[in-house]
């Protein structure tokens, strides 16, 4: 068993660089919502829920979730949690989960919902789980649902299933609440509806987001988010993404040091960031989790196209060859360039040079 999880940490590790992904202000504490990695991001999250038994005693318990993610490109990632305690078994005494993800469609790459698949193995349960998740925005509404289908971890080859749905409401750029709710299919004595509730914050400045939130859950794996207790437990979540692209991949010293930025090859496939919107003369593009959306933009010459900073850090817009070079847009800002010669032009961010893109004008 050691050997696994050594391999497991060792593998999520080694993963190539890799795309859109959401902040916890997109979506509440016990669901997904469709989350998946931007392209050369390691995600670390770390849940930590506590509990407290009644008086005399008052023992405060808690039970820490690790997440180790990174995205695969083309709307897909991988990951594993790790639980320090599980329900799941008797005497078991913590939960992994291994699961990957893919997302089918993404609402703000132009589908009209964002649709996703998982699936996992939970070492507990020596079983497979599955879920498919859909969500919509409506403005600074996000709704959620999901479908699960579980292994029974008494019953060797059962099934059991469960249901969730939640939402977010953003109250500006750094604040929203959350919640949601789950339920197993046929719960049992001691099953309870599984709920949870939260204020939802994003560090100015940084790509960090924080959850503070109470739940009745233990453990952030199928298993147990669809599993509800008859106490609640109070606790955060912190995110914590490393962007490798900063210090690894193709093209990674050039930008580091100013370098020309390379242009992503005609005809290469879109990954998981969104087409730019072209409005009359004006295409609008942005920045979101680190990276431009899209990195490559087609326009006709004499178009102009328009930048919007939706991170919670500011970003530039600075050519290659310094032609351009939009200065610091503060978070929510705007900028825009219009180009009148034809020809391709490298940008990258001057703060985080390992965000890059291309424009070309025909």
């Amino acid at each position: 068993m050691i050997r696994i999880r050594i391999a497991v940490l060792a593998a999520a590790l080694a993963l190539p660089p890799a795309a859109g992904a959401q902040s916890l202000l997109d979506r509440p504490p016990n669901l997904s919502g469709n989350w998946v990695g931007n392209r050369g991001t390691l995600y670390f999250n770390f849940l930590h829920r506590f509990s407290a038994s009644d008086a005399p005693v008052r023992k405060v318990s808690n039970v820490p979730t690790f997440t180790v993610a990174a995205g695969l490109g083309l709307r897909s990632m991988v990951g594993f949690h790790y639980a320090t305690n599980s329900a799941l078994a008797p005497a078991y005494p913590n939960e992994w989960e291994i699961w990957g993800r893919h997302q089918l469609l993404s609402q703000e790459g132009g589908g009209p919902v964002d649709l996703a698949g998982q699936v996992a193995y939970n070492m507990a349960a020596d079983g497979v789980d599955g879920e498919v998740s859909l969500a919509r925005r409506f403005g600074g509404v996000r709704l959620v649902t999901a479908a699960r289908v579980l292994s029974d971890p008494l019953e060797a080859g059962e099934r059991r299933f469960a249901l969730a749905g939640g939402g977010t409401v953003r109250l500006n750029r750094y604040f929203a609440l959350g919640g949601d709710v789950a339920s197993l299919m046929d719960r049992q004595e001691g099953e309870e509806l599984a709920w949870s509730a939260g204020l939802h914050l994003a560090i100015p400045h940084t790509p960090h987001t924080l959850s503070l939130h109470a739940a009745n859950t233990n453990a952030y794996t199928l298993q147990g988010l669809s599993r509800g207790e008859d106490f609640v437990r109070y606790g955060f979540e912190f995110t914590i993404p490393l962007t490798l692209a900063r210090w690894f991949g193709p093209g990674a010293s050039g930008a580091a040091h100013g370098g020309p930025v390379p242009a992503p090859p005609p005809g290469a496939p879109a990954d998981a960031t969104p087409s730019a919107v072209a409005d009359g003369s004006v295409t609008r593009a942005g920045m979101r989790n680190m990276a431009y959306t899209p990195a490559r933009i087609e326009i006709d010459a004499g178009g102009t196209v328009e930048w919007t900073n939706n991170d919670p850090l500011a970003h530039t817009v600075t050519a290659a060859d310094r032609g351009f070079d939009s200065g610091l847009i503060q978070p929510g800002g705007t900028w825009s360039h219009t180009f009148t010669t034809p020809g391709t032009y490298d940008f990258n961010c001057t703060p985080h040079p390992f965000m890059k893109g291309v424009v070309i004008v025909r």
